[in-house]
Parts: structure tokens; C-alpha cells; sequence
């Protein structure tokens, strides 16, 4: 049970107190019929007691006996009351059974907490993971991870096609639970972990609004929101440290101190310039400093702990046996916002020069919102993009990573190249080379051209 819960019950047992006070006063005036309705109404609330403790803790609860023996005083009461009844020693014998039934909840059920996960996108998973298998640990914690549904923004703003990335895409390990199945308004956990600030201020996507965190907010002790990315160089660009998940969150886990000063200064001014000093809670309190989950995961990420699908090690496997070096090709929305087909031509370039080397394959995985963000604000480019997937997916000279698991990726390749991104971050965290990309050279033929 639930410190709300066991509360609850608490408060429960105080109101029928309270009763057993309006009884004897009844029968001080002799009204021996109110006395029995009050008796019976006592009997309801009992069983209804013992129901919701049922409910939490099972049949087996030690509290049961306690309130069947209480049941039974009342039914006792019940039937030998008349007019010359001393209504203190009714009022002792209720007391007594009730006293036996509220130190039993108080000495006998364990508090517990519950705490959820409500991830939006898997392959942004490793974000909260480490937290998760860490809860799961504690023998005191009811866990869940509610993988939530996101829509694709249409050009207009309005809201397009839904994804729900439920059970397939995570880890095994993971045990999930339908969005539609967990109630949050009526469990009301103790504890919430997001990794999705924006509510609804993120241009490309959207998560459903039944998860925005100003509404999560009302029904947890704890809403904690983690960063979905990891900041380059301990630099977080400023309009991240005031989204809504930052101003309604309890806490806030960030990756450095660095990164924590760089948050409490924006959050300062973010109340400055909206006069709300104060109603978003203290940043110094609430930004903590605590590491980042998707390094720790990252880091120790190694080839032989990976499943490889057999259609990656083909492409892997050379003909004698050997395996080729594979490169983590890595390209961002940021880039392709910004130069548009010029990204687009980086892009064919690479994978042409790639196709063309014996000994190192190329693993390209495009941003997962790279498509989405193409559809929303360059829907010209969408066109092109796709066949140059399409291409590079049907000659099978590469691998294409589309899937949530950015581990994978990062354990089974050799060397990193591609946009300076926080993916750079978690693959330096490795000891494994990284190159950025130029997009002002175009190598044709194996020759570098600007």
C-alpha cells in the first residue's frame, strides 16, 4: 500500500471514530432505533474498509481479522441494544475493536511507493533506463514504465498521424504497460520520470496532452524530468532550461554542473522578464547535478553484448570470414534545417564513398525525428530524402539503423562520423575516434572537392 493510500485508511478509521462518539450521545437521549442505524451504517463502512485493504494487500492482510472482529462487536451491539444500555460501555467495546484495527494498519501494512516511467519515444529510452533498472532494485517500489503515445505536427501546427511505440521496441527486460491501462489521475504515483519537456511547444512533434507534465504534476509527490539529450560540451542552449517540463518539475537531473549553473541562470531570467519569482519552485533546490543515464549506458556499450540481426552481418562479414571496421554515420535535423539539399547532397556523397571501401562498411542513423521534421517544416525535401533511403536500403551495401536501440549502434561500430550532435557526447564517452563532417568538401572519386 501507498503512503496516500494508508492515509486514506487512516482517515477512514477517524471518521468511523467519530461515530462511536455520535452513538453514545444517541443513546444518552434513549433513541435506541437512530443508535441501530448508526450501528448499521458503522457495519457498511467496515466491510468497505476491509474491501480497500483487500484490494491493496490481498486476503491474507493481518488488518482482515482485526475488522471482522470489529464487524462482529457491532453486529453484537446491534442486537442487544435497549433503553437501559450503557451507552460508555457501548462506546468502550467500539473503541477497543477499532483501536485493534487502526494499529494494525499503522504496525502491519508496508508503505510502498509507486513510480512510473512515461517515455514517449524508445530509441530515447537510454535516457531513463539506468534510473528504471535502479527502481526496480528496490524491494519497497512498485514499477511501471507507460511508454506514451506522440502525433507528427502537420505544416499548419494542427495534429497528424499518431505513433505509439509500445512493447516491440524496448528491451526485453522492460516491462510495459498500455498507456490506456494506467490511470494516472487514480493511481497517482509517487514518483513520475519524463524525459519529454515540451508540452506543447515542440514544432514537430507533440506527445498527447493527457501526459503534458503541467497535468502530471497535479497527481504525483515527485514529477522528475531527465533530459532526452546530452549537451555538447556542457553547453545547453537556453531555451531548453525553461520548457514546461523544467517549470513544473520537481527536479531536474542534468548532466554537469556546468550545465546546472547554465539552467539556474536561464530559469532566473525566465522569472525576471514573466514577474513569477518563486511559483516555479527554487531552481538551486530543484536542478540537480546528477550525471546523465545515457552516458552511463553508453559507456560500457560493447560489440559482444549486442544481438546483431543476421542483415547487419552480412554487411559486416567479409568473404573470407574477417569483418570490416564499421563507421556510425550520424546526421541531425539541425543541419538539414539549415542548408536543406546541401545536407541532402552530404549525404549521397558519403554513402557513395563508403560503398566503394573493402574494409570499412557505413552504419547510418538518420536523427529518429529527422523524417517527421521534414514532413512538418521541409515537406520539398521529403521526396528526395526518402529515395535516397529507399536507394541505400534496396543496395544493401550499408546498414540503416531506424530502430530505437542507439547502444547497438554504438557498441557494434568502430569510429564516429557525422554532425556534431549529443550523440558525439555519449560516443566520446566510449574512447572511440570521432570526425564531424564538413559539408563545405565532397569527395568524388575519392577526391576532396569544395
Amino acid at each position: 500500500m501507498r503512503t496516500a493510500q494508508k492515509q486514506e485508511v487512516l482517515e477512514f478509521i477517524k471518521s468511523m471514530n467519530g461515530a462511536h462518539g455520535e452513538i453514545r450521545e444517541i443513546l444518552k437521549q434513549k433513541d435506541v432505533a437512530s443508535a441501530r442505524n448508526m450501528l448499521a451504517e458503522c457495519q457498511e463502512f467496515a466491510i468497505e474498509l476491509g474491501n480497500v485493504i483487500e484490494k491493496f494487500e490481498g486476503e491474507d492482510c493481518p488488518v482482515i481479522p482485526h475488522i471482522e472482529t470489529y464487524c462482529e462487536t457491532l453486529y453484537c451491539l446491534y442486537e442487544g441494544l435497549d433503553e437501559g444500555v450503557n451507552e460508555t460501555g457501548v462506546y468502550r467495546q467500539l473503541e477497543k475493536g477499532l483501536l485493534k484495527v487502526e494499529n494494525s494498519v499503522k504496525s502491519q501494512i508496508t508503505i510502498r511507493k509507486e513510480v512510473v516511467f512515461f517515455p514517449y519515444k524508445a530509441s530515447m529510452w537510454d535516457s531513463l533506463e539506468s534510473v528504471y533498472l535502479a527502481a526496480k532494485e528496490d524491494p519497497d517500489c512498485d514499477v511501471y514504465c507507460v511508454p506514451i503515445p506522440y502525433y507528427d505536427l502537420n505544416a499548419d501546427g494542427s495534429l497528424g498521424q499518431m505513433h505509439y511505440e509500445g512493447r516491440r521496441e524496448y528491451p526485453e527486460y522492460v516491462e510495459i504497460i498500455d498507456w490506456t491501462a494506467y490511470k494516472v489521475e487514480e493511481r497517482r504515483p509517487d514518483i513520475i520520470y519524463i524525459h519529454n519537456p515540451y508540452d506543447d511547444c515542440n514544432l514537430v512533434t507533440r506527445i498527447h496532452p493527457d501526459f503534458y507534465a503541467k497535468r502530471l504534476k497535479q497527481y504525483t509527490d515527485l514529477l522528475v524530468y531527465i533530459p532526452y539529450f546530452i549537451a555538447v560540451n556542457d553547453q545547453v542552449e537556453e531555451h531548453f532550461c525553461t520548457l514546461p517540463g523544467i517549470l513544473y518539475a520537481d527536479r531536474v537531473i542534468v548532466q554537469s554542473v556546468e550545465v546546472r549553473e547554465t539552467y539556474i541562470q536561464e530559469f532566473r531570467k525566465f522569472e525576471r522578464e514573466n514577474n513569477c519569482r518563486g511559483r516555479f519552485g527554487d531552481p538551486k533546490e530543484k536542478i540537480l547535478a546528477l550525471g546523465s543515464p545515457k552516458i552511463d549506458r553508453a559507456a560500457g556499450a560493447r560489440r559482444e553484448q549486442v544481438k546483431i540481426p543476421e542483415e547487419w552481418a552480412q554487411v559486416i562479414r567479409k568473404a573470407d570470414g574477417s569483418e570490416r571496421k564499421v563507421v556510425f554515420y550520424n546526421t541531425t535535423i539541425e543541419s538539414l534545417l539549415k542548408i536543406e539539399n546541401k545536407a541532402l547532397d552530404k549525404i549521397e556523397d558519403t554513402i557513395r564513398l563508403f560503398e566503394g571501401m573493402q574494409d570499412v562498411a557505413l552504419l547510418w542513423r538518420p536523427h529518429p525525428l529527422l523524417e517527421s521534421t521534414m514532413k512538418s517544416m521541409r515537406p520539398a525535401l521529403l521526396g528526395r530524402y526518402r529515395a535516397i533511403v529507399d536507394r541505400y536500403r534496396a543496395e544493401k551495401k550499408g546498414i540503416f539503423d531506424d530502430t530505437a536501440d542507439l547502444e547497438r549502434a554504438i557498441a557494434i561500430t568502430d569510429a564516429y562520423y557525422g554532425d556534431m550532435s549529443s550523440v558525439v557526447e555519449l560516443y566520446k564517452s566510449t574512447g572511440k575516434p570521432v570526425m564531424i563532417q564538413n559539408y563545405q568538401i565532397l569527395y568524388q572519386n575519392g577526391k576532396g572537392n569544395r
